[in-house]
Protein backbone atom coordinates (compact mmCIF):
# COMPACT_ATOMS: atom_id res chain seq x y z
CA UNK A 1 0.00 0.00 0.00
CA UNK A 2 2.84 2.33 0.97
CA UNK A 3 4.71 1.45 -2.21
CA UNK A 4 1.57 2.14 -4.29
CA UNK A 5 1.02 5.50 -2.55
CA UNK A 6 4.65 6.39 -3.18
CA UNK A 7 4.19 5.68 -6.91
CA UNK A 8 0.98 7.73 -6.93
CA UNK A 9 2.79 10.68 -5.36
CA UNK A 10 5.54 10.46 -7.97
CA UNK A 11 2.85 10.44 -10.64
CA UNK A 12 1.17 13.55 -9.20
CA UNK A 13 4.50 15.34 -8.86
CA UNK A 14 5.36 14.52 -12.49
CA UNK A 15 1.98 15.75 -13.68
CA UNK A 16 2.36 18.92 -11.62
CA UNK A 17 5.80 19.63 -13.12
CA UNK A 18 4.54 19.10 -16.67
CA UNK A 19 1.39 21.15 -16.07
CA UNK A 20 3.35 23.96 -14.44
CA UNK A 21 4.75 24.83 -17.88
CA UNK A 22 1.37 26.35 -18.75
CA UNK A 23 1.38 28.42 -15.56
CA UNK A 24 5.00 29.50 -16.08
CA UNK A 25 4.33 30.50 -19.68
CA UNK A 26 1.47 32.79 -18.66
CA UNK A 27 3.33 34.08 -15.62
CA UNK A 28 6.41 34.90 -17.71
CA UNK A 29 4.29 36.89 -20.17
CA UNK A 30 2.65 38.79 -17.30
CA UNK A 31 5.91 39.53 -15.51
CA UNK A 32 7.59 40.65 -18.71
CA UNK A 33 4.82 43.21 -19.22
CA UNK A 34 4.50 44.17 -15.55
CA UNK A 35 8.20 44.96 -15.11
CA UNK A 36 8.11 47.40 -18.02
CA UNK A 37 4.89 49.07 -16.90
CA UNK A 38 5.77 49.35 -13.21
CA UNK A 39 9.06 51.02 -14.10
CA UNK A 40 7.07 54.07 -15.25
CA UNK A 41 4.26 54.41 -12.69
CA UNK A 42 3.29 58.03 -13.61
CA UNK A 43 2.71 57.04 -17.23
CA UNK A 44 0.72 53.97 -16.21
CA UNK A 45 -1.48 56.02 -13.85
CA UNK A 46 -2.09 58.61 -16.56
CA UNK A 47 -3.26 55.90 -18.96
CA UNK A 48 -5.39 54.21 -16.26
CA UNK A 49 -7.10 57.51 -15.47
CA UNK A 50 -7.76 58.32 -19.14
CA UNK A 51 -11.50 58.80 -19.61
CA UNK A 52 -11.42 56.98 -22.95
CA UNK A 53 -9.79 53.91 -21.37
CA UNK A 54 -12.27 53.86 -18.48
CA UNK A 55 -15.27 54.27 -20.79
CA UNK A 56 -13.99 51.51 -23.07
CA UNK A 57 -13.47 49.09 -20.18
CA UNK A 58 -16.98 49.83 -18.90
CA UNK A 59 -18.40 49.32 -22.41
CA UNK A 60 -16.52 46.02 -22.78
CA UNK A 61 -17.57 44.66 -19.41
CA UNK A 62 -21.15 45.83 -19.91
CA UNK A 63 -21.40 44.25 -23.35
CA UNK A 64 -19.97 40.99 -21.99
CA UNK A 65 -22.42 41.01 -19.08
CA UNK A 66 -25.35 41.70 -21.41
CA UNK A 67 -24.23 38.79 -23.57
CA UNK A 68 -24.22 36.47 -20.55
CA UNK A 69 -27.71 37.61 -19.51
CA UNK A 70 -28.99 36.81 -23.01
CA UNK A 71 -27.29 33.41 -22.89
CA UNK A 72 -28.89 32.68 -19.51
CA UNK A 73 -32.29 33.32 -21.07
CA UNK A 74 -31.88 31.49 -24.41
CA UNK A 75 -28.92 29.18 -23.79
CA UNK A 76 -30.18 27.51 -20.61
CA UNK A 77 -33.32 25.99 -22.25
CA UNK A 78 -31.21 24.78 -25.18
CA UNK A 79 -28.69 23.16 -22.85
CA UNK A 80 -31.52 21.38 -20.99
CA UNK A 81 -33.03 20.02 -24.21
CA UNK A 82 -29.63 18.72 -25.33
CA UNK A 83 -28.99 17.16 -21.93
CA UNK A 84 -32.35 15.43 -21.57
CA UNK A 85 -33.32 14.38 -25.09
CA UNK A 86 -31.92 12.17 -27.81
CA UNK A 87 -33.32 12.93 -31.24
CA UNK A 88 -32.36 12.40 -34.84
CA UNK A 89 -29.97 15.13 -35.91
CA UNK A 90 -28.86 15.94 -32.37
CA UNK A 91 -25.21 15.54 -33.37
CA UNK A 92 -25.73 18.01 -36.19
CA UNK A 93 -27.32 20.54 -33.82
CA UNK A 94 -24.41 20.14 -31.38
CA UNK A 95 -21.94 20.61 -34.25
CA UNK A 96 -23.71 23.81 -35.34
CA UNK A 97 -23.55 25.16 -31.78
CA UNK A 98 -19.81 24.40 -31.61
CA UNK A 99 -18.95 25.92 -35.02
CA UNK A 100 -17.71 29.22 -33.48
CA UNK A 101 -15.17 27.22 -31.46
CA UNK A 102 -13.45 25.99 -34.61
CA UNK A 103 -13.74 29.02 -36.87
CA UNK A 104 -11.01 31.63 -37.29
CA UNK A 105 -12.26 34.77 -35.58
CA UNK A 106 -12.24 36.71 -38.86
CA UNK A 107 -14.62 34.15 -40.37
CA UNK A 108 -16.93 34.57 -37.38
CA UNK A 109 -16.74 38.33 -37.90
CA UNK A 110 -17.75 38.10 -41.55
CA UNK A 111 -20.62 35.72 -40.72
CA UNK A 112 -21.98 38.12 -38.10
CA UNK A 113 -21.48 41.14 -40.36
CA UNK A 114 -23.33 39.84 -43.44
CA UNK A 115 -26.21 38.70 -41.21
CA UNK A 116 -26.64 41.93 -39.23
CA UNK A 117 -25.43 44.64 -41.63
CA UNK A 118 -27.98 47.13 -42.98
CA UNK A 119 -28.55 44.91 -46.03
CA UNK A 120 -28.29 41.64 -44.08
CA UNK A 121 -30.95 38.98 -43.61
CA UNK A 122 -31.66 40.10 -40.02
CA UNK A 123 -30.13 43.56 -40.13
CA UNK A 124 -32.24 44.87 -43.05
CA UNK A 125 -35.74 44.45 -41.55
CA UNK A 126 -34.56 45.66 -38.15
CA UNK A 127 -32.89 48.66 -39.78
CA UNK A 128 -36.30 49.59 -41.23
CA UNK A 129 -37.69 49.92 -37.69
CA UNK A 130 -34.67 51.85 -36.45
CA UNK A 131 -32.55 49.07 -34.94
CA UNK A 132 -28.96 49.32 -36.17
CA UNK A 133 -26.09 46.93 -35.50
CA UNK A 134 -23.29 48.45 -37.55
CA UNK A 135 -21.03 50.70 -35.47
CA UNK A 136 -23.38 50.29 -32.52
CA UNK A 137 -23.45 48.67 -29.08
CA UNK A 138 -25.94 46.09 -30.39
CA UNK A 139 -23.37 45.03 -32.99
CA UNK A 140 -20.88 44.32 -30.22
CA UNK A 141 -23.49 42.26 -28.40
CA UNK A 142 -24.36 40.01 -31.37
CA UNK A 143 -20.68 39.45 -32.17
CA UNK A 144 -19.91 38.51 -28.56
CA UNK A 145 -23.02 36.32 -28.42
CA UNK A 146 -21.98 34.39 -31.53
CA UNK A 147 -18.48 33.51 -30.29
CA UNK A 148 -19.29 32.86 -26.63
CA UNK A 149 -22.50 30.80 -26.93
CA UNK A 150 -20.76 27.39 -27.24
CA UNK A 151 -18.81 27.96 -24.00
CA UNK A 152 -22.01 28.63 -22.07
CA UNK A 153 -24.20 25.94 -23.65
CA UNK A 154 -21.58 23.18 -23.34
CA UNK A 155 -20.82 23.98 -19.69
CA UNK A 156 -24.48 24.19 -18.66
CA UNK A 157 -25.43 21.05 -20.61
CA UNK A 158 -22.70 19.15 -18.77
CA UNK A 159 -24.17 20.36 -15.48
CA UNK A 160 -27.69 19.26 -16.41
CA UNK A 161 -26.40 15.85 -17.50
CA UNK A 162 -24.87 15.31 -14.05
CA UNK A 163 -28.22 15.70 -12.34
CA UNK A 164 -29.71 12.17 -12.08
CA UNK A 165 -32.86 11.83 -14.17
CA UNK A 166 -34.56 9.85 -11.41
CA UNK A 167 -34.61 12.96 -9.21
CA UNK A 168 -36.75 14.70 -11.81
CA UNK A 169 -38.91 11.60 -12.17
CA UNK A 170 -39.52 11.51 -8.42
CA UNK A 171 -40.59 15.16 -8.50
CA UNK A 172 -42.95 14.45 -11.38
CA UNK A 173 -44.48 11.41 -9.66
CA UNK A 174 -45.22 13.77 -6.74
CA UNK A 175 -47.23 16.00 -9.06
CA UNK A 176 -44.66 18.45 -10.38
CA UNK A 177 -44.76 19.44 -14.03
CA UNK A 178 -41.59 19.13 -16.10
CA UNK A 179 -41.05 22.88 -15.78
CA UNK A 180 -41.51 22.73 -11.99
CA UNK A 181 -39.10 19.78 -11.78
CA UNK A 182 -36.63 21.78 -13.88
CA UNK A 183 -36.84 24.92 -11.74
CA UNK A 184 -37.01 23.22 -8.33
CA UNK A 185 -34.66 20.24 -8.88
CA UNK A 186 -32.40 20.58 -11.92
CA UNK A 187 -31.57 24.29 -11.75
CA UNK A 188 -30.58 24.36 -8.05
CA UNK A 189 -28.33 21.32 -8.55
CA UNK A 190 -26.70 22.88 -11.62
CA UNK A 191 -26.00 26.37 -10.26
CA UNK A 192 -22.26 25.81 -10.14
CA UNK A 193 -22.07 24.76 -13.80
CA UNK A 194 -24.30 27.65 -14.86
CA UNK A 195 -22.06 30.06 -12.95
CA UNK A 196 -18.94 28.49 -14.47
CA UNK A 197 -20.43 28.63 -17.97
CA UNK A 198 -21.32 32.28 -17.43
CA UNK A 199 -17.75 33.12 -16.43
CA UNK A 200 -16.34 31.29 -19.46
CA UNK A 201 -18.79 33.02 -21.81
CA UNK A 202 -18.13 36.44 -20.27
CA UNK A 203 -14.37 35.96 -20.53
CA UNK A 204 -14.64 34.84 -24.13
CA UNK A 205 -16.95 37.74 -24.97
CA UNK A 206 -14.83 40.55 -23.56
CA UNK A 207 -11.70 39.13 -25.20
CA UNK A 208 -13.16 39.07 -28.72
CA UNK A 209 -11.62 41.30 -31.36
CA UNK A 210 -12.08 40.15 -34.96
CA UNK A 211 -15.78 39.30 -34.76
CA UNK A 212 -16.49 42.64 -33.08
CA UNK A 213 -14.37 44.82 -35.34
CA UNK A 214 -16.16 43.67 -38.49
CA UNK A 215 -19.60 44.82 -37.30
CA UNK A 216 -18.71 47.55 -34.81
CA UNK A 217 -15.27 49.18 -34.83
CA UNK A 218 -16.99 51.92 -32.86
CA UNK A 219 -17.86 52.25 -30.04
CA UNK A 220 -14.52 50.88 -28.89
CA UNK A 221 -14.26 47.72 -26.86
CA UNK A 222 -10.94 47.19 -25.14
CA UNK A 223 -9.47 44.98 -27.88
CA UNK A 224 -10.22 47.56 -30.61
CA UNK A 225 -8.92 50.39 -28.41
CA UNK A 226 -5.63 48.53 -27.88
CA UNK A 227 -5.33 47.87 -31.62
CA UNK A 228 -6.18 51.47 -32.47
CA UNK A 229 -3.72 52.78 -29.87
CA UNK A 230 -1.00 50.48 -31.20
CA UNK A 231 -1.44 51.73 -34.77
CA UNK A 232 -1.66 55.41 -33.82
CA UNK A 233 0.43 55.89 -30.65
CA UNK A 234 2.81 52.93 -30.69
CA UNK A 235 3.70 49.96 -28.52
CA UNK A 236 4.31 51.79 -25.20
CA UNK A 237 0.88 53.42 -25.04
CA UNK A 238 -0.98 50.30 -26.20
CA UNK A 239 0.94 48.09 -23.74
CA UNK A 240 -0.12 50.36 -20.88
CA UNK A 241 -3.78 50.12 -21.93
CA UNK A 242 -3.43 46.34 -22.15
CA UNK A 243 -1.83 46.18 -18.70
CA UNK A 244 -4.67 48.18 -17.16
CA UNK A 245 -7.16 45.75 -18.71
CA UNK A 246 -5.18 42.78 -17.38
CA UNK A 247 -5.30 44.19 -13.85
CA UNK A 248 -9.07 44.80 -14.10
CA UNK A 249 -9.75 41.36 -15.56
CA UNK A 250 -7.54 39.62 -12.98
CA UNK A 251 -9.35 41.35 -10.12
CA UNK A 252 -12.81 40.61 -11.52
CA UNK A 253 -12.23 36.99 -12.45
CA UNK A 254 -10.26 36.18 -9.29
CA UNK A 255 -13.23 37.48 -7.31
CA UNK A 256 -15.65 35.42 -9.39
CA UNK A 257 -13.56 32.28 -8.93
CA UNK A 258 -13.56 32.79 -5.17
CA UNK A 259 -17.35 33.20 -5.23
CA UNK A 260 -17.69 30.10 -7.40
CA UNK A 261 -15.99 27.96 -4.73
CA UNK A 262 -18.96 28.64 -2.48
CA UNK A 263 -21.71 28.38 -5.12
CA UNK A 264 -23.59 25.12 -5.58
CA UNK A 265 -21.07 22.92 -3.79
CA UNK A 266 -23.86 20.59 -2.76
CA UNK A 267 -24.25 19.38 -6.34
CA UNK A 268 -20.87 17.65 -6.09
CA UNK A 269 -22.44 15.10 -3.77
CA UNK A 270 -25.01 14.04 -6.36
Amino acid sequence: MGRRRHLADRCLISFALIGSLIVLFTLLALLNMAVGELSDIPHLLRVAADEKVIDTIVTTMGAGLTTVLILLFIGTPLAYVLARTDFRGKGLVEAIIDIPLMLPHTVAGIMVYILFMRRGLIGAPLYEVGIVFEEAFLGIIVAMLFVSAPYFVDAVREGFEKVPVHLENVARTLGATRFQAFTKVVLPLSVRHIFNGSILAWGRAIGEFAAVVFIAYYPFVISTLIYNTFTTDGIKESTSVAFVMIVVCFAVFAGLRIIMKHVGRYDDRV
